[in-house]
């Protein structure tokens, strides 16, 4: 059975939008402001964990904007994420050219409850802001790794939405990646 883990960059106040100021939301760009040592010791971490993953699980948006700039980009990294199955939850996407995607079709919720039953080992879903909101509000998440950049921008899309019920974590682990960012690593209590 697959283990789906939601994997996020969010400012210390929750806010997932915008992070590299391309989509012209004022407050947006804060990802970009860490300093040269502490990008690439995250940059090591992504590698790991993409190189752990047996599955990429995105919403349509986030797979096109991984897609765009992950497709040609040259190195190990990007190799990888090319080669990963990579599962799109979506019904607008026009091309699916970026390495090996599937489209998710019918109900999302239950798509992703089959998916997880057939894939062996993790899944990861990054940005997908609305996905991650159903995941969660379903109980389809089993772990959360929020990487949280100093910064508090006060307006803004943020991670966590509305939720039928409370849900229980459990911290797993808290680690520092290079001088800024912190990594908490949450796993859901069923």
């Amino acid at each position: 059975m697959g283990h789906i883990v939601v994997s996020e960059n969010l400012s210390l106040d929750g806010v997932v939008r915008d992070p590299t100021g391309e989509e012209g939301f004022a407050r947006g760009g804060w990802f970009e402001r860490m300093d040269d040592a502490t990008r690439r010791a995250w940059a090591e971490i992504e590698d790991e964990e993409a190189r752990s993953a047996s599955a990429l699980l995105l919403g349509r948006r986030s797979y096109e904007w991984f897609a765009r700039r992950w497709a040609s980009r040259p190195g190990d990294w990007a190799d990888r994420l090319r080669a990963l199955p990579k599962y799109v939850v979506g019904s607008a996407v026009d091309d699916l050219g970026w390495g090996v995607a599937t489209r998710l079709h019918g109900d999302p919720v239950r798509a992703v409850a089959r998916l997880r039953a057939t894939v062996d080992g993790d899944i990861v879903v990054y940005a997908s802001r609305l996905l991650v909101h159903t995941l969660i509000d379903h109980d389809l998440v089993d772990e959360l790794r929020l990487t949280t950049f100093p910064c508090v921008l006060g307006a803004g899309e943020r991670l966590f939405g509305v939720t039928g019920a409370p849900k229980t974590l459990r911290l797993a682990d808290v680690r520092t990646v290079g001088a800024e960012l912190t990594i908490g690593t949450y796993r859901c209590a069923r």
